[in-house]
């Protein structure tokens, strides 16, 4: 059928991000760092998008599309709904900042144990908003969750002063690139340092954090440190 949809003009897209939240049907979407109408059939031809889009990269067209689908659009907020409820609606998953401090150290002893170098909370990348104030200025470590168990230092090592998100690109299923290009574009982020495992699985995690430095179109130090499975540095590599 012939109707009013919404239109995206990729070349005046910034990627902020902001139609795909004021879309409620779920119809944009963010794909390599740019607004992308996915399904036709979500749209309802209202446009709360357009005025949100800061670049006017957003305009109506009539054209041939698929009808909008109400059903649909309802059994995906609901499945959406779900994912918010467990990210927003457990305690244990409110963002919240770490304050540490640095001086005087606390003595490290067997009663008192290691001092925790985390700084922010939480840490699973699914679970993280990705405008925390947290991520202000700050240097991001982006970590294969069994790192921390095979690296005996990890805590001084690599999350001293960082911002840490884990996850395991294997268990998870799913492509972190779109979550941390937001985290990326929407952030001051200063540096970013991925710590994985040399096992293959290990490399989802690593490209998902260079697509999304990619997507974002910001340039940053960044580093990949490669752990073998009896934890030890096999590779550091800068860039």
């Amino acid at each position: 059928m012939k109707r009013k949809i919404i239109k995206i003009d990729a070349d005046k897209c910034s990627g902020c991000g902001l139609c795909a939240d004021a879309c409620h049907e779920g119809a944009i979407a963010m794909v390599d760092g740019v607004a992308k109408l996915i399904r036709d059939d979500y749209c309802d031809g209202l446009g709360n998008c357009l005025p949100v889009c800061p670049t006017g990269a957003i305009t109506f067209e009539e054209r041939e599309a698929a009808a909008y689908n109400e059903t649909a659009v309802r059994e995906n907020q609901e499945k959406k709904a779900v994912v918010e409820t467990l990210a927003c609606g457990c305690p244990g998953t409110h963002a919240k900042a770490i304050v540490r401090e640095e001086a005087p150290l606390r003595a490290e002893t067997v009663q008192q144990g290691p001092v925790s170098r985390l700084n922010q909370w939480p840490v699973q990348i699914q679970l993280v908003p990705s405008n925390a104030p947290y991520f202000n200025n700050a240097h991001l470590l982006i970590a294969a969750d069994c790192s921390a168990f095979a690296y005996g230092d990890f805590h001084n090592r690599f999350m001293k002063n960082k911002i840490a998100l884990i996850g395991c690109p294997k268990l998870d299923d799913v492509d972190y690139t779109e979550k941390l290009s937001l985290i990326i574009a929407k952030n001051n982020i200063k540096s970013i340092t991925v710590v994985r495992m040399e096992v293959p699985c290990c490399g989802g995690i690593e490209q998902a954090a260079i697509n999304a430095m990619r997507n974002s179109g910001k340039f940053l130090p960044w580093q990949v440190v490669t752990l073998t499975t009896n934890g030890e540095i096999m590779e550091e590599q800068e860039n």
